[in-house]
């Protein structure tokens, strides 16, 4: 049991490593105090239930650095959502909407809401404020462009993530690299071919050296991970609609999208693609990790499913998307490393412009590494290697290194929820003053990521907003086009229902029918919008 809790403890410390920690020649362009008069104003954000926001150091000290004080509303995650519509309802908003997320604050709302002035565009404020967010958008015109709303506004600041794996549109796939030294496999599968045979390989020469044919070469729950990178391996970059040089297309009504099917229903009738993968669970698939029966799996880091620790996981080899007669060239799946909806501002707003002040900051690297980390003498405290380089080490005064994550919810709201800052690559904080500023397992991470991801990474579609009428137009079938998709995935994949020309022919009549012509002119008109702003 402890040895459990210390592996989900070294997730939290490795991402802390990875995306959240102290910055080499940090600076801002914010200059404190933000307000010569003391300012109050209210938010209303997700709870994570770790601490009442009012008690965490981050933020009480922030306002003494700003002279702003802040009424925090903070309803449980899973009420969040309510909450809001009916603060939006009622028009008894706050000042200020913080972390709520695109899932919550959609970007239709944002412009239903922006086009009746219950939410303030925020462009001119912003030039006049937020010097530190400007530079970034001026360094990332993409990003300025997708927050941007069809009526020219911005109503809602971003997210941005810019460290080294946040190019993942997801956890990777993974090969179990025990098995693959089993089986003496020095490269990872580049095609379709070599991937089939190393299944079958996988399948029949007994990897796990157990004596029995229990080896289960690919798994997935409802194909909700692996989808992604196998289509990939024939020429899609998205589930639904995707942008190809310029046009937009939905991709399960292509050729691609055939062709992905013949074969993932291949991988099914023999037996490397998991039988229960339709209706297994994710603690079911791991546990079959565990039991080391499985060969290429997804997870965020592969030692989540094999029970490993990091060491023993920099020997699972990432999985490389596959080359097809669909796609000659290796094609990956990029995130697009922002998302909206963390920060807008209400009608309700006391002083809009100290609002922008004070959540520039977490656009700079200062702000960054303080709303992640805390103020000192909490989670870490300064200190110096043998070189005589200050850096930070924790504060094991406070701080059980192992719940390391845990004791950071209490003191800053940057916990489980996306707010409105720009993450990058920095250094860890350390447990010894020796410790090496990146670990191994992250710099494998790395390498992996550049060689395998960075090069082939494409963003499906960008983020883009609708108008009004277009929201209209596709909500009346985009929830049953998707289901119809995916209910059709499994009948195929599993032999329920034949794939032949027929079929086939009949299953595109169907999207037809449903208006995927439509619904693709929607998005297309979107991303002509977008491309030409």
């Amino acid at each position: 049991m402890k040895k459990r809790l210390f592996k989900a403890t070294a997730a939290g410390l490795l991402l802390s490593t990875l995306m959240n920690v102290l910055p080499v020649n940090a600076d801002t362009l914010t200059e404190f105090p933000l307000s010569e008069e003391p300012l109050e104003m209210s938010l209303i954000a997700p709870g994570t239930g770790l601490a009442e926001w009012k008690d965490m150091p981050t933020l009480q000290e922030y306002e003494k650095m700003t002279n702003i004080k802040w009424e925090y509303i903070t309803p449980p995650m899973a009420d969040f959502s309510t909450r809001l519509n009916l603060a939006f309802a009622s028009g008894d908003l706050p000042d200020v909407i913080f972390a709520a997320g695109s899932q919550n604050l959609t970007r239709g709302m944002e412009v239903d809401y922006g086009s009746q002035g219950i939410l303030l565009p925020l462009e001119d404020l912003l030039a006049e404020n937020a010097p530190n967010l400007s530079k970034v958008l001026e360094e990332n015109p993409d990003i300025k462009k997708s927050i941007t709303a069809p009526d020219g506004h911005i109503y809602s600041l971003p997210y941005i993530n810019h460290s080294s794996i946040s190019i993942w549109p997801l956890g990777p796939m993974w090969y179990n690299g025990t098995w693959l030294e089993a089986l003496g496999v020095e490269e990872v599968p580049k095609t379709v071919d070599e991937f089939y045979d190393l299944l079958v390989r996988m399948r029949d020469e007994d990897p796990n050296g157990n004596g029995q044919q229990d080896e289960i070469p690919l798994t997935d729950v409802k194909l909700d991970t692996i989808r992604l990178y196998m289509m990939a391996s024939f020429g899609m970059k998205s589930s639904s609609i995707e942008e190809v040089d310029g046009k937009v297309r939905f991709a399960p009504s292509t050729e691609n999208y055939r062709g992905y099917l013949e074969f993932m229903k291949k991988l099914y009738s023999e037996k490397l693609l998991d039988q229960e993968t339709f209706i297994q669970s994710n603690e079911q698939k791991k546990a079959k990790g565990q039991n080391n029966q499985i060969g290429v799996f997804q997870d965020y880091f592969s030692y989540f499913t094999l029970g490993e620790n990091e060491k023993e996981a920099m020997n699972d080899p990432m999985f490389q998307t596959l080359t097809s007669e669909f796609s000659p060239e290796t094609l990956a799946v990029a995130s697009p490393r922002f998302s909206t909806g963390t920060f807008a501002v209400t009608n309700k707003a006391k002083d809009p412009a100290a609002a922008v002040r004070w959540v520039d900051y977490f656009y700079s690297e200062d702000g960054y590494e303080f709303i992640n980390q805390g103020p000192e003498g909490f989670l870490w405290n300064k200190g110096q290697n043998a070189a005589g380089d200050e850096i930070k080490l924790f504060n094991e005064e406070k701080v059980d290194v192992e719940k390391a994550e845990d004791y950071r919810g209490t003191i800053t709201p940057a916990y489980g929820i996306l707010v409105p800052l720009y993450e990058t690559d920095l250094t860890a904080i350390k447990v010894n003053p020796e410790d090496p500023d990146v670990t191994e397992f992250t710099e494998f991470l790395r390498a992996e990521t550049e060689e395998k991801v960075t090069p082939y990474a494409e963003v499906p579609f960008p983020i883009t907003y609708l108008t009004k009428d277009e929201q209209d137009q596709i909500s009346m079938n985009a929830t049953d086009i998707s289901t119809y998709v995916t209910e059709m995935e499994a009948k195929f994949i599993t032999g329920t229902v034949e794939l032949n020309d027929d079929t086939w022919a009949d299953y595109l009549k169907t999207l037809e029918n449903m208006g995927i012509e439509d619904y693709v002119k929607v998005y297309q008109g979107a991303y002509d919008r977008w491309a030409n702003s």
